[in-house]
């Protein structure tokens, strides 16, 4: 049998009822081009175009391979020559590509144009005119069929290529010793150990991408963390304009860089966890856990130390002390390597004096004590804050809100905000979630806010200076603060 005696409509088997197609006496499937191209798109975008070219290269010869045994099982052919042909023909009426001159052999001196490359059409569609050709998997179907049929490795490679912007796609067919040095590189793509070498470029690549993330990561990590001293823009909530938080922020970050135990005190809502974090973020142990045992070189926040029971108290400043826990059930103490911060919004003296506090774990804790001020005694802070909440509660509700009104900004610095940071961030949120427009007005913030704060009953012996400043300052009105 001649290759030219092949015909399509004899290869061609249907069977509607057992939902199989034949080819060649071979299952086939019905897969469009464009699923093909789709694949060599998610290849070279995942894994690079060396990754890519050497699976379709090998995934051709595979299939190349396989149908020179099928069509030899198959057919009787006149010659060795018949069955190569065979194979040019055989995919010529699969559709993956025609033949562009009277030559039908790639392994002559003149080498074999084809036309129509599904593979070159592909890589126009999915990326564009390429720099070299692009005919990866069709060179390996050639080169599979040529060596099964003649029983020694053979290699096909392209010079012109229609995905390059050539008329047509050429190729050659050469033996390893026939192509030399000349193109000894892209004879690697048929290597079986190539596509480990190529993965491993392809992981390099994407290792080094992720320690530029990593980087990058830690840089916006730490800018996080500077604090804004006399800008607008707060990070990490705290806001440094006022001295107070200037003076706190700084003491933070200078016992940031020893392990000595630091008590956190202030009212609740003030921003003690904000002082805490950053702590831990400007220590050498920002990257570890932070419980007991899995805190192991790590930070460990003791939140509301003050409410501890008395039992507790205890057990917590055996821990300290000794730097050891035991497991439930063990009787066995195992060393621990943690740095501890306690934060409490009660007065942890009186709380000494009045017996419901243990006067050595006090110690204990105070080596050093950070005093976070009230939002109330730190007026510089509260719009600069304030903004920064709002801007984040924008982006978290997908709502796009400019600013603050004159007036809800006049309120703001009028409030005295018992609930502190917290009561202001409650405020920002509510306030972005009813806010009719681009800006927030006054009566988008909470009623409770709108009020000033009732005065207190002062005595003349108790109404000094300081006692008028501070009332005036935050927003009490002057008679108030100065009548009998």
């Amino acid at each position: 049998m001649r290759a030219e005696d092949l015909d399509h409509k004899e290869l061609l088997e249907l069977d509607p009822e057992e939902g199989t197609i034949r080819f060649a006496g071979q299952r086939a499937l019905l897969l469009d081009a464009v699923a093909m191209g789709l694949l060599r798109k998610y290849l070279v975008e995942n894994f690079g175009h060396a990754a890519a070219r050497t699976v379709l290269t090998q995934f051709g010869f595979a299939h190349g391979w396989r149908m020179a045994e099928a069509m030899q099982a198959e057919f009787k052919w006149a010659n060795d020559g018949e069955r190569c042909h065979a194979g040019t023909r055989i995919h010529s009426l699969g559709g993956l590509f025609g033949v562009g001159s009277e030559n039908r052999d790639p392994r002559s001196k003149e080498g074999m144009m084809i036309i129509a490359s599904y593979e070159a059409e592909q890589h126009l569609l999915h990326f564009g005119r390429a720099d070299a050709p692009m005919c990866w998997t069709i060179c390996g179907l050639i080169s599979g069929h040529l060596s099964h049929t003649l029983g020694k490795e053979v290699f096909v490679l392209e010079d012109r290529c229609l995905g390059k912007g050539d008329a047509g796609c050429h190729l050659f067919a050469r033996t390893r010793e026939e192509w030399g040095d000349e193109r000894a590189e892209e004879l690697k793509f048929y290597e079986k150990g190539r596509l480990a070498d190529c993965l491993e470029v392809s992981l390099h690549r994407v290792t080094e991408t992720l320690k530029a993330a990593e980087r990058k990561l830690k840089e916006h990590r730490k800018a996080l963390i500077q604090v804004a001293w006399s800008g607008d823009e707060p990070q990490l909530g705290i806001v440094a304009k006022s001295k107070a938080m200037r003076q706190l922020v700084d003491l933070a970050r200078r016992v940031a860089k020893v392990d000595s135990t630091v008590l956190i005190t202030g009212e609740s809502g003030s921003g003690k966890e904000r002082i805490a974090r950053l702590i831990h973020e400007e220590s050498t142990t920002h990257d570890r856990p932070g419980l007991f045992e899995s805190a192991r070189g790590g930070t460990l926040l003791l939140d509301e130390v003050g409410e501890v029971s008395p039992g507790m108290q205890v057990k917590l400043l055996r821990t300290i002390q000794e730097r050891e826990v035991r497991r439930v059930g063990e009787n066995m103490n195992r060393k621990l390597d943690v740095r501890i911060l306690a934060a409490t919004n009660r007065d942890l003296a009186a709380s000494v004096t009045s017996g419901t506090f243990r006067q050595d774990l006090y110690y204990r804790l105070k080596v050093v004590e950070l005093i976070v001020p009230p939002l109330r005694e730190r007026r510089d802070d509260v719009l600069p804050l304030a903004r920064a909440l709002l801007a984040g509660s924008a982006l978290q509700m997908k709502r796009k809100i400019t600013g603050l009104s004159p007036g809800a900004t006049d309120q703001l610095l009028r409030h005295a905000w018992p609930g502190n940071v917290r009561e202001l961030e409650n405020a920002m949120e509510r306030a972005v979630a009813l806010a009719p427009g681009s800006r927030v007005e006054l009566e988008d913030l909470p009623e409770d806010s709108h009020a000033l704060p009732e005065a207190q009953e002062l005595r003349p012996h108790r109404c000094d200076k300081s006692s008028i400043v501070f009332r005036v300052r935050n927003g009490w009105f002057l008679y108030s603060a100065l009548r009998a």
